[in-house]
């Protein structure tokens, strides 16, 4: 063999143990908690939120096959709240209440305005890059819901307790993001690291925030909501 084809198959078998990680599979828990000071007011429901690990030491396989995420628009409520899709999948908006709703979101995940659109009838948008979307009707100022589009099937929702686990993780290093809805983004930054994920299952600890606020939102224009927007659908 000749030293350009050596090297030439030193550096497939690298390639491939990129691509491939460990068969062994893991599971990592952590847990959402509120600060003592925000706790200690009172009991508080505990705001929705999603951790995930990217991998960094091998390619993230594909998301689990299975039928499009559908979020229900029924008593001027989405949901489910909370939704993820992996990067390029879709999520379907049917109608089901006697009256119109304009669905839109104006943030970084992804930009859509559906328009007006009636009684059972449907909508679906495709979340085409990573990112976290804010969902907002823009007749009902109270309706609002989110989509997280990941790159990674490794991500766990946090249960009514605080509970995150994930599943099924193969030995490798990760990088650990944490998103807690109403929560400020420095705070969020904090749990932002490197993880290695080895035979054992792990812990990665607490997630503790201040008790998250919904901030007030704007209409599609970036207008405030006018008291009788509602009132003729």
């Amino acid at each position: 063999m000749t030293t350009g084809a050596f090297l030439r198959s030193i550096a497939a078998v690298c390639l491939v143990a990129y691509a491939l990680p460990s068969a062994h599979a893991s599971e990592a828990t952590a847990r959402l908690r509120l600060t003592d000071a925000a706790s200690a007011k009172r009991p508080v429901k505990l705001p929705p939120a999603v951790l995930w690990l990217k991998p960094l030491s091998f390619a993230p396989p594909p998301f689990p096959a299975g039928p499009n995420p559908v979020m229900l628009q029924k008593n001027k409520t989405f949901t489910p709240h909370l939704v993820v899709v992996p990067v390029g999948g879709s999520v379907t908006f049917p109608n089901a209440d006697p009256f119109f709703h304009n669905v839109f979101s104006l943030f970084d995940g992804k930009r859509f305005d559906l328009g007006l659109y009636e009684a059972n009838s449907s909508r679906s948008v495709n979340f085409s890059r990573e990112g976290i979307s804010y969902i907002f009707c823009n007749i009902h100022p109270e309706m609002s819901a989110v989509v997280i589009s990941l790159s990674t099937p490794y991500y766990g929702i946090a249960d009514a307790g605080g509970q995150f686990r994930l599943t099924g993780l193969p030995e490798g290093e990760y990088e650990m993001r944490v998103w807690v809805e109403g929560e400020r983004q420095p705070t969020l930054d904090r749990y932002t690291r490197r993880v290695h994920i080895a035979a054992e299952n792990i812990n990665l600890g607490d997630i503790t925030i201040e008790h998250p606020q919904p901030t007030q939102h704007l209409n599609k224009f970036g207008q405030p909501y006018g008291p009788s927007d509602h009132e003729i659908y």
